[in-house]
């Protein structure tokens, strides 16, 4: 079996980790929110838990073919030099943005609940780097300004 089209498989895993994710992210509304500790305790429990899913299943998609484009948008955006360059330039600051939030929460909070809530924040980033690094990988593959045809 070809290595690069196991991992492409594996990547659709990121599908069940997503609903996984969605899971968490809903489970505050289907128990009832109280105004108690442990309803609160629960609601940043589900919060970080979706979080850490979010990244893994982002960190999953990284493993597709970056040669292929998964639907008509996202072929949009990375046949164009303008806007996959700012596609790029936005993961980049999400990215950081994820990155530092989540450190100076995890290292300057003395609230335990909102550090483990940066520990989601910081999986999630880390999720953002591999596929920043896709997404890199998909726009130097597929904008048309660096590929040009023989006719040409």
């Amino acid at each position: 079996m070809n290595i690069k089209l196991f991992f492409h498989y594996i990547s659709y895993l990121q599908y069940p980790l997503m609903i996984v994710a969605l899971y968490f992210a809903f489970k505050p509304h289907f128990e009832g929110i109280e105004g108690d500790k442990e309803s609160i305790d629960m609601v940043f429990k589900s919060l970080n838990n979706m979080l850490i899913f979010m990244g893994l299943a982002i960190s999953f998609s990284t493993l597709q073919d970056t040669t292929k484009t998964q639907n008509k948008l996202s072929r949009k955006i990375w046949e164009s030099p303008t806007k996959g360059k700012l596609f790029l330039i936005f993961m980049s600051i999400m990215t950081a943005v994820f990155i530092i939030y989540g450190m100076i929460g995890y290292l300057g909070e003395t609230n335990a609940k909102l550090q483990e809530l940066s520990i989601g924040i910081i999986v999630l980033g880390i999720g953002f780097i591999g596929m920043l690094k896709t997404a890199i990988e998909m726009f130097e593959y597929h904008r048309k300004d660096k590929h040009t045809t023989i006719a040409e």
